[in-house]
């Protein structure tokens, strides 16, 4: 059969992939839903959100003689970024802007590739054992496609290959059976991705294919999907695939309620053409894939439809059905659960075909039309779905109850989020009583504060609590970061010396947000860090310098007025260590910036260097303790007046 027809139908782009393009995504789904259907193998569907009972495959693609070639190894387990799992909301490709989770109503759909080029080539395969005594087997699956569009030959494109196979007999169900890419193919339905600017990206999207597997009671069968990258390892494709619940012999629509007033009986997906017959395939009846019959013929009527499958995909065939009106409806609302501070939750059931879904109330509701919407309430509320079939008959209802539970979350600070110590402030956070109460500190659980609805707190972090009530809901309150600070010890800063009426800039350490100089004499902006002063005077300076959270420093300067820049050398020193003249290094009065102080033997020899004044020479070279001796120097250096001075000298080094 041409199951795989329908496969190529949807193509879509998908974020996840940067290389080469090939999104492809299948669903399993049943054709019927009727008192005659039954549940597909164990996690065919993947709705336990896993790849339970499913074998993950990884490999190469490669070209050969003309023929393309996927190589595949099973794997332990899915590999991150070739077998992804998508659950309830996924989001859309980002080429085609279909969504990555199947819409014909399930939880969960995969992805197989991304969009990585390199040769790189994925699979899924499941294998199961029709009933021995099922001998009308029939199963339906979704797809979508996206590919790159290189100026390859078709066997190099990027692509996706289905196998079917009968395991027991080691045949290949060929009808079934078979590889597509978007370009070279007669497949319709290829759409062109605005997504890019480089390379043209075709996707197709969602579409579903019956795959039919009568004739095939007790043996087993391998459902193997594939996608693959360019042989030449630069363009890439991926694909997504889902299975629905329910597998049978009989069509959708096929098995209808006594009271319906008209059905709609839907013949296999993924079929080119279709032509409805009467049983003796003379009187035809429709050309569509849906054959809507009003009023329902009688019970036990036989219908026949002829499939013609797309050129090469698959094969031609001539399918029986008899309309029967015995299908029972059943509703399934879910299980009772509870929502949290209106968190949401899904009830109901995965959709099947041919029935419709109604929700009463549908208040808080994301769609009150169809199987297994999302539920927001603000209040406990009983959902009551209704179940009918299209023709509006076998009415049933079912009623689950969402227990809406709210906890007062606020987070609420008392006092400042930042201040400093001393200050006589504080930092309080309070929430709102309830069953338990957990305060953390930077994430870690403070242990010796259980179920207080008050914590003072005591250090700097970043606050929040866990609140829990008692059926169950749990909310952590926002986050409060709380700074408390340490006023930084004041100091006396080294004497500045200036010229009498020129400018010096003077600086304050920037450890606060704001400066105060006092008194504001000859100064040019108090509230500066770096000031100008100019002035005939000495003058004496506090700095008060506050933080951001209200610390306070007061520093201390002294500015000195000189009448020239100087630069005074000891002419001896004593280097013995005991606290006196131990070390020669330039006095500078009035020099801003020290260029070097060097220090020589009577060879020429260089014992020392520095840009610093302090701490100066220790009579120390290379570790070795320099004796009694004569010792020459140079310095330069800019001055408080922008002038360059040099000077030079000798030292005596006394031991």
């Amino acid at each position: 059969m041409q199951f795989l027809k329908g496969l190529y139908k949807n193509v879509h782009r998908h974020p996840y992939f940067p290389l080469s393009l090939f999104s492809f995504h299948i669903f399993l789904l049943t054709v019927s839903y009727s008192a005659n259907g039954q549940s597909c193998p164990s996690n065919i569907d993947f709705e336990n959100g896993t790849f339970s009972g499913w074998t993950c495959w990884t490999g190469r693609t490669e070209a050969s003689g003309g023929q393309n070639l996927i190589n595949l190894y099973p794997t332990p387990s899915p590999i991150y970024g070739k077998h992804t799992m998508y659950s309830g909301n996924g989001g859309v490709d980002p080429f085609g802007g279909f969504p990555v989770n199947c819409p014909n109503g399930s939880g969960h759909s995969i992805r197989l590739g991304s969009t990585e080029a390199g040769g790189e080539a994925e699979g899924v395969s499941y294998e199961f054992t029709i009933p021995a005594n099922d001998n009308s087997y029939t199963l339906t699956y979704n797809y979508a496609v996206v590919f790159q569009s290189p100026n390859h030959q078709d066997f190099q494109q990027p692509r996706m290959q289905i196998e079917i196979t009968n395991v027991t007999d080691n045949t290949t169900i060929s009808c079934a059976s078979y590889s597509f890419i978007a370009v070279g193919t007669s497949l319709p339905g290829f759409q062109t991705s605005q997504s890019t600017d480089t390379i043209t990206v075709l996707y197709k999207d969602w579409s579903p294919v019956t795959v039919d597997l009568s004739g095939n009671a007790g043996k087993t069968i391998r459902l193997f999907f594939k996608t693959a990258d360019c042989t030449f390892r630069r363009h890439f494709g991926y694909g997504y695939v889902d299975v629905n619940s329910e597998c049978g012999g009989n069509f959708v629509g096929a098995t209808f309620c006594p009271d319906d007033t008209e059905i709609n009986v839907s013949a296999p997906y993924g079929y080119a053409s279709y032509s409805w017959y009467d049983s003796t395939l003379t009187t035809l009846l429709g050309n569509q894939q849906v054959l809507h019959l009003t009023p329902p013929p009688p019970s036990n009527t036989t219908l026949a439809v002829k499939l013609e499958p797309y050129d090469g995909f698959g094969c031609s065939n001539t399918m029986f059905t008899r309309i029967r009106d015995s299908l029972t409806v059943t509703a399934h609302a879910g299980t009772d659960t509870l929502s949290c501070n209106m968190s949401p939750v899904q009830i109901g059931a995965n959709a099947k075909p041919g029935l419709k879904y109604s929700w009463s109330p549908d208040i808080g509701l994301s769609n009150s039309d169809i199987s297994n919407p999302i539920a927001t309430p603000n209040r406990t509320t009983a959902y009551v779905v209704t179940t009918s079939t299209s023709g509006g008959g076998c009415r049933v209802t079912d009623t689950v109850v969402v227990r809406a539970s709210i906890i007062d979350d606020s987070l609420r600070l008392i006092g400042k989020s930042m201040y400093c110590l001393n200050n006589n402030d504080s930092a309080i956070l309070n929430v709102s009583p309830t069953t338990s109460i957990q305060w953390f500190k930077d994430d870690v659980p403070i242990s010796r504060v259980v179920n207080q609805t008050r914590y003072k707190v005591s250090a700097s972090g970043t606050y929040h609590a866990l609140l829990k009530n008692d059926i169950g809901c749990s909310i952590t309150t926002k986050k409060q970061p709380v700074v408390i600070d340490v006023a930084k010890p004041a100091i006396t800063y080294d004497i500045e010396y200036a010229l009498s009426n020129q400018p010096l800039t003077l600086q304050a350490r920037q450890i606060g947000e704001t400066v105060l100089w006092k008194p504001g004499l000859n100064l040019s902006d108090v509230r500066s860090f770096s000031p100008s002063f100019k002035g005939t005077k000495e003058q004496l300076y506090t700095i008060d310098i506050l933080t951001k959270s209200e610390c306070l420093t007061v520093d201390t300067l002294m500015v000195k007025i000189i009448k020239s820049v100087e630069i005074f050398v000891p002419t001896a020193f004593t280097p013995n260590k005991d606290g006196k003249n131990d070390y020669l290094r330039p006095i500078l009065i009035g020099l801003k910036d020290l260029h070097y102080f060097r220090i020589f033997n009577r060879w020429g020899q260089l014992l020392f260097e520095t840009k610093k004044a302090l701490p100066g020479w220790d009579g120390v070279y290379k570790g070795i303790t320099q004796t009694t001796q004569t010792v020459a120097w140079v310095v330069q250096g800019t001055g408080i007046d922008g002038t360059t001075y040099a000077q030079k000298g000798t030292t005596v080094l006394i031991r």
